[in-house]
Order: structure tokens, then sequence, then C-alpha cells
């Protein structure tokens, strides 16, 4: 292992060496989640000629993933226990736990001959976590700053999806590591906001971009805004509505059109009056926006949004990208190298629903994906 210390999103470089010649081997990751549970990602390689193995080139034959992939033993983990198929690995919120523990092992003959731990931050040393309860200009979710030492970048506004709440924590932190002040904004299911996706005023986002903006803002670029899924209407209207408050943005899961109100009513206002846009027009945009899918999202159809986004004509300098990538589903978002699950429960109606995807094509949209997306932050 080249680090023993490294962020979520670096890839790591797994070697063993002093094997025999092409003997095979058998790599493990173990990790727990925020119950204690254990989870673990294997692969059964063979080594070469000189008694060695890379994951950046050694192919695995069986386990949790397969082929050449030297982070697949990351992101393949799956847990142990039974009947828990439709499990994710959760952590706790990243200022409660800034990191975890990863062990890899090696096995050889039936026999466990080496060990290596190693810790995985969402948090860098030095990164500032403050929660906002409605105190500073009515905002509700969680502020991360970077260190007092990082390179000062974009600032990032996250809205989340219909899973409410203050969600995306993780990669919020992550963010924020790299240099971006990022308000990962509640705008329902939290205290002090509306219960459920309803009559959700489009002047709160403006809000939370102001108070960006003026308190982080660069000199030579507005705040960016990043939505998941249903979170991908409001960073839509937002920046559509408000051209002047935002820059660039990012569009996981993208819909293109105003979709109404969970479980009842509308969505979105502005002057209280109902938006409702087929599709969500994109023409007063002033940045660039990166709309990023899956072939095989079971939710909505995100990835003809996704074209349909990326065929938009854009202002002199400014992109229109999407990608959609094959194989993989609704959970196509964030940053690279962490399990993701093909089943979410929704809090509103405690259903687990169908995200689409498999877990090989959820890691290349994410590898892939991730560096574009910090690329078009800056970062």
């Amino acid at each position: 292992m080249d680090r023993s210390e490294s962020l979520a999103d670096d890839a790591l470089r797994v070697r063993v060496s002093g094997l025999h010649p092409h003997e095979e081997v058998t790599l493990t990751a173990g990790a727990a989640d925020y119950q204690g549970s254990p989870w673990t990602g294997r692969a059964v390689v063979t080594a070469d000629g000189d008694g060695t193995v890379d994951l950046n080139h050694a192919r695995s034959r069986s386990g949790t993933y397969r082929g050449v992939d030297g982070m697949g033993l990351f992101w393949s983990m799956t847990p142990r226990r039974k009947g828990a198929g439709k499990d994710t690995l959760r952590f706790k919120a990243p200022e409660q736990q800034p990191s975890y523990k990863v062990t890899l092992a090696v096995k050889a003959g039936g026999k466990q001959i080496a060990t290596r731990s190693l810790t995985r931050r969402w948090m860098s040393e030095g990164t500032i976590y403050q929660a906002l309860r409605g105190e500073r200009n009515g905002l509700y979710g969680a502020l991360y700053l970077p260190p007092p030492h990082a390179p000062r970048r974009t600032p990032v506004l996250s809205i989340g999806g219909s899973e409410g709440g203050t969600s995306n924590r993780l990669a919020a932190a992550v963010l924020a590591s790299h240099g971006h002040p990022v308000l990962a904004l509640c705008y329902f299911g939290c205290p002090g906001r509306p219960e459920s996706l309803e009559n959700i005023k489009t002047e709160y986002f403006a809000t939370a971009a102001r108070f960006l903006e003026r308190q982080y803002g660069t000199r030579n670029r507005r705040p960016a805004v990043i939505g998941v899924s249903r979170g991908t209407e409001a960073a839509q209207l937002l920046a559509q509505t408000y051209p002047g408050l935002v820059s660039d943005l990012v569009l996981y899961a993208p819909s293109r059109n105003t979709t109404p109100g969970y479980p009842h009513g509308v969505a979105w206002t502005r002057d209280d009056k109902p938006l409702d846009l087929t599709p969500i027009p994109l023409d007063h945009v002033n940045g660039s926006v990166l709309a990023i899918a899956g072939d095989d999202d079971r939710l909505w159809q995100s990835a003809d949004a996704a074209r349909s986004i990326g065929d938009e004509p854009s202002r002199p300098g400014r992109k229109r990208e999407s990608l959609v990538y094959k194989n993989a589903g609704h959970a196509v978002g964030w940053y690279p190298y962490s399990p993701t699950a093909r089943y979410a429960m929704n809090a509103l109606s405690n259903r687990y629903m169908d995200l689409g995807g498999t877990a090989a094509g959820n890691a290349h949209a994410q590898t892939d994906g991730w560096p574009r997306v910090l690329k078009l932050l800056g970062g």
C-alpha cells in the first residue's frame, strides 16, 4: 500500500510482494458500518513470475468483483450477514466519524500471511463543520469549510433528493477537504423546514446561494450547485431564475422537468406561485452544466434527461455536457471507491426503491465522473 492514510476519494495502489511465482492468493478488504457490522471485499488472483500481485494489473477471477481494477476491493465490499442485500455501507455523519478503517489481508494456502490497516478520511485535518439551524439567514443544513491552509476554491451548494434532511454529508466533507466551502442544504424533512417535498420556495435556495457568495465567494467565480435526483430540479430552477447568483451546475440522475410534490401537491414555487415547467429552461444559466446519469436508472428516465440537457445550446465559453454510463443506476453520483446499493429506503413511503445499475457499473461511473466534477468546480 502506497499510503496508510488518504482521502476517501483517493485511489490507492495495492501491491503484495514476496509470494511464490504464480501462486494463487486471496486478498480481502474489511470495514465496519455505523452499526459495527462487517463488510468485505474479496479477490482471488495469481502472482506474477516475480511473486508479486499488483491490483492495478492483476485479474480477479472470483470474489466480489471480476477483472482488473486497482480499487475493486474497496467499492465491491458487501455485508457478511444474511438478508442484507438491500443494505449499503453507511457511516455516521463525517463530523462524528471523520474517517474509517480498512483492513487488508492476504491469504495463501488457506492461511493468512499478511495484514495491513489503513485510514480513509472524509474530513482532512482542520476541516470545519458548522450546523445551520435557522439562525443564519433562516438556513438549515450542514456547512463544511476547508482547512485554513487549503487553497480556497469555488463554494458549492449541495441539494439532495427526495430522501430529505441534510443529505450527502460525506461527499460535502470530501469536497471541503479539496478546498471547497460546501453547504449541504436541508430544504425539507428537518426541524424548521417543511415535513415533505411540497411548496418549496425557490427563494430559499437563492438565500443559500447569497449566503455562500457573501461569506465564501471567490474573486473569479460565484457558487456552484450540485443537485441530486429531485434536487436537480431545484438546481436548474435556481440557476435559471437567479442567473446572477450561481455559476456551474452538476446534475446527478437529473430530471428534465418539474415533477409533482411528494406525496401531494406541487414541489416548487416562486412568489408563492406553482412552478410547472416541461422542460425546465436553461437559456438564462450563466455557467456550464454537467449532467451525469446511468442508462439503467430504475427510478426515472435520468439518462434521457441528461442527454437533453447536454444538447441544450449554451453561451460562449459555457458548456452543456452529458455523461451517461452503461450499467449504472440512480446511485451514479459522488466520489468513487465506496460501495453503492441497488436499493434505497424511501423515508416517506417506508419502502425500498430499486435504483438500478450494478455495483461495477456504478463504480465505473463514479471513478470516471468524479474527476470531471472536480475539474468543473476548479478543484
